[in-house]
């Protein structure tokens, strides 16, 4: 029986400070207006890009053999943190170096994908310091971090967050455990903040079974959601539409080639709208991609260095 493995590499929690807070206030950067792209029929395509270790413009490589697509819909910077505030007892958004470089270069790093019709999203994910998206002391310090958040998107132009509830190590530094009301608390203000910006859920930890509360269901305020576990199918236990949900989920390089198709095929077949990718890097996978690109799009992957 296989058994599904959550391969993800730590560095970019691993933080190299215990705590720092996004610095507010500076002049907002706005993304430079998409190009005209080739169109392609078929599933959203998603990468994850660990920037410790790998450049985001690698996404942008990509295209359909026939027709000149982009493969990718999606890049998602992977990652900032939720750290712990000492000062507030509660989670305050931190970028490490590299993060941090990426945001900082957006004209070289972010816009040239974005010209080219690809959306950037980043990634936001626990740091072991206690502080996670359930555990917010209150409504309040829910949505001081919801305006972190939507603040970063509109100061580095991006194009919406993705939430992922790993690696908090809820009850470190005097920290609670997760609660039923602080993600329906944090999605709904962040939602209201940036309404026509993406807002998409890696489908695990507490905050992904905490999504009712008070009468109020999040559900419908993501955008998307997918499986976390790479190289299996399993259906997101969230309340969107199949065109929302990737059940399937490849590490490229990582992930067989046999697998991705698939898991390709799966997606296809069964109609759902979304497939995820992890880890690609700065070599050439054209062969990796390819394996799901012709069950997805009918199409060969081509590689641009």
């Amino acid at each position: 029986m296989f058994t599904p493995v959550r391969r993800r590499v730590r560095t970019a929690a691993l933080a190299l400070s215990t705590m720092a807070a996004l610095a507010l206030g500076a002049t907002a950067t706005t993304g430079a207006a998409a190009a005209p792209a080739a169109t392609k029929q078929g599933p959203t395509s998603v990468a994850y890009v660990e920037v410790n270790n790998n450049s985001m413009l690698n996404v942008g490589k990509y295209t359909l053999s026939n027709g000149g697509a982009n493969v990718f819909d999606i890049a998602v910077i992977f990652a900032a943190n939720i750290n712990y505030d000492a000062g507030t007892k509660a989670g305050t958004l931190y970028f490490n170096p590299n993060v941090q470089n990426v945001l900082d270069n957006a004209a070289t790093q972010i816009r040239p994908l974005q010209q080219k019709g690809i959306k950037v999203v980043l990634s936001v994910l626990g740091n072991h310091q206690g502080s996670g998206f359930a555990n917010f002391p209150s409504q309040r310090t829910a949505s001081t971090f919801a305006k972190q958040l939507s603040d970063t998107v509109t100061k580095y132009g991006l194009d919406g967050i993705d939430f992922d509830d790993e690696y908090a190590d809820y009850g470190n530094n005097g920290t609670t455990q997760p609660n039923a009301s602080s993600f329906v608390y944090l999605v709904s203000a962040l939602r209201t903040n940036m309404p026509n910006k993406i807002i998409s859920l890696y489908n695990i930890g507490p905050a992904a079974s905490r999504l009712s509360y008070g009468g109020v269901d999040v559900s419908s305020k993501f955008d998307y959601a997918w499986n976390p576990y790479y190289g299996s199918w399993q259906v997101p236990g969230i309340a969107l539409p199949k065109s929302k949900l990737s059940p399937a989920a490849v590490e490229i390089g990582g992930t067989s080639q046999s697998t991705a198709a698939s898991l390709a095929a799966r997606t296809v077949s069964e109609g759902y709208g979304v497939f995820l990718t992890y880890n690609l890097d700065g070599t050439d996978r054209s062969a990796d991609v390819s394996a799901f690109t012709r069950q997805l799009y009918g199409s060969d992957a081509h590689y641009t260095p």
